[in-house]
């Protein structure tokens, strides 16, 4: 970060995830995500979904699908990535999930902060 600041000089402006998440602009799924909880192959780091993917995870009223399973489906794919990146080094990556009848293009984002979840224009 150092590096950051010398270089562009300091920010004028910092939103953190602390300030997404009260704001609604980040849904905090980590208990759902979490090893801890049973979640096979979980993470130990706190999850968030940006809002735009959690507004399609959310379970269409009617359907015979709930939220926690397409959350599921979701969580288990991004944990699958992050372990292919770390082992690329890397520390974000792509992924296809379906939700619904469509398959849909998702990014993870792994930081200091814990594990992000959204579409590739979320971030």
């Amino acid at each position: 970060m150092q590096d950051l600041v010398e270089f562009f000089g300091e920010p004028t402006y910092v939103y953190t995830r602390a300030q997404a998440l009260e704001d609604g602009v980040l849904v905090d799924v980590t208990e759902w995500a979490s090893a801890d909880k049973g979640f096979i192959g979980g993470f130990n780091c706190p999850v968030a979904m940006t809002r735009a993917i959690w507004d399609k995870v959310e379970a269409p009223k009617g359907s015979n699908q709930d939220t926690r399973g397409r959350a599921h489906d979701v969580l288990w794919m991004a944990s699958l990535t992050v372990r292919r990146l770390l082992q690329e080094h890397k520390l974000s990556g792509g992924f296809v999930v379906r939700l619904g009848r469509r398959n849909v293009l998702l990014r993870v984002d792994v930081d200091g902060d814990g594990v992000t979840i959204g579409f590739p224009g979320d971030f």
